[in-house]
């Protein structure tokens, strides 16, 4: 009876190493694909950076004055006025329309032609 429960042991400690060993290298794959991750991260983050900082430089005034000037003829772009901006309140929206109501709806379940009396 000793060596069965010796043996059983056994097994249940190859098996227990075996997991520790699988989960382990599991763990190991998955930290590595962590970093891979976060260096993908800080090199999509370094390249908005330079977007960013291309779009302010092509978005400089001085630049966007220039080329409004270069392509008047085909553009006719003017510069922008105080009095070309307006306020919210100012804005027109349309008006909601008024649902129009057709026949009434007997809701309280007296016939509408009795007048609101009770008939036996």
């Amino acid at each position: 009876m000793k060596s069965l429960l010796y043996a059983v042991t056994a097994l249940a400690v190859f098996g227990l190493a075996f997991w520790a060993y699988r989960e382990n290298y599991a763990t190991q794959q998955v930290l590595k694909e962590t970093r891979q991750l976060q260096r993908d991260i800080g090199a999509a983050q370094v390249r908005l950076g330079v977007l960013k900082a291309e779009w302010a430089y092509l978005n400089r005034p001085d630049r966007l004055i220039g080329l409004a000037e270069l392509n008047f003829d085909r553009l006719g772009l003017l510069p922008l006025r105080p009095d070309q901006f307006g306020r919210v309140d100012e804005v027109a929206y349309p008006p909601i329309p008024a649902l129009a109501i057709t026949g009434g709806i007997d809701v309280s379940g007296l016939n509408a032609t009795s007048g609101g009396e009770d008939q036996p």
